[in-house]
């Protein structure tokens, strides 16, 4: 399969899950035991306002086809909304969560963990 031809909202919602998985995974390896902090940790590597922040930070980083794939994502028309963000961060966040569905389903892992960490220096500065 060609994934450079899926539309953003189908790359949008591998990527979500896999980032959700990194974020998971990331949090329980700090030693975090408690499943009510865990929760609340993840909603700040993964809310809408926050994927908005990150990606904008990588915007200058991409390559043209990665350039892409975010301009596919950012404009893709969903018909839902973020509870807690506005329109404009919603649409940053589906475009960050586009280019992580692109390169988990194109097997980049190392451009995956490069930006992972990346979205962490963000967050956490």
């Amino acid at each position: 399969m060609n994934y450079e031809l899926l539309n953003g909202g189908e790359l949008a919602f591998v990527g979500d899950a896999y980032m959700t998985l990194q974020v998971r995974d990331y949090l329980v390896h700090q030693g975090i035991t408690q499943l009510k902090k865990l929760q609340s940790m993840q909603i700040h590597y993964v809310s809408a306002t926050s994927q908005a922040k990150v990606a904008h930070a990588i915007e200058k980083d991409l390559n043209e086809i990665e350039t892409e794939i975010y301009h596919r994502g950012r404009n893709f028309k969903s018909h839902s909304s973020a509870k807690n963000a506005n329109v404009i961060d919603y649409r940053y966040a589906t475009a960050l969560e586009a280019l992580w569905g692109y390169w988990y389903l194109t097997g980049q892992k190392e451009r995956l963990d490069e930006m992972f960490q990346k979205m962490l220096e963000v967050l956490d500065e």
